[in-house]
């Protein structure tokens, strides 16, 4: 239990991150192999999750792709020669910390010829995702939320 939502996300800054790589390979070796999938993996975050998966892809095998929502790239230069995945980027336009990372982040990428594919929605702003299914959420914010889960989708239908 946290005192509040910044309780909570101060939380999330304090874990250690070789223990999130840990976790999230548990799960994708229990979900890789489950009777109900095809064996593919795909992970996405949001936020310090899509912060997460982006650094993920620095460390993991046998993912077919990764979702970056809003997330920061990893800052280590040489971690990006250690990505064998697509990743897929969804920006909001008016999410400046975040999109000023891309221009660096696409050299890196294309210099270590990794796939890095991603769109800035018109007028949406950072956790677009979020705000778009608030009633009284912007347009802009509702209008990347639902391009990006067309996205999303068409994106895995290709795997």
């Amino acid at each position: 239990d946290f005192s509040s939502s910044d309780a909570a996300r101060d939380a999330l800054y304090q874990l250690d991150p070789d223990q999130v790589t840990a976790d999230l390979k548990q799960v994708q070796d229990y979900i890789s192999s489950h009777p109900a999938t095809n064996g593919k993996t795909v992970v996405a975050g949001f936020c310090w999750g899509g912060s997460q998966t982006f650094r993920y892809t620095t460390n993991a095998d046998g993912i077919a792709a990764a979702m970056v929502f809003y997330g920061s790239p990893p800052s280590d230069e040489e971690a990006y020669a250690d990505i064998s995945v697509p990743v897929y980027g969804f920006y909001g336009e008016d999410d400046q910390r975040i999109n000023s990372t891309i221009p660096q982040t696409e050299e890196l990428m294309a210099e270590h010829n990794n796939t890095y594919d991603y769109v800035i929605y018109d007028g949406a702003g950072h956790a677009y995702m979020r705000r778009g299914d608030d009633p009284d959420g912007s347009e802009a914010n509702k209008a990347a939320r639902d391009q990006s889960w067309e996205r999303l989708l068409e994106i895995m239908s290709d795997l």
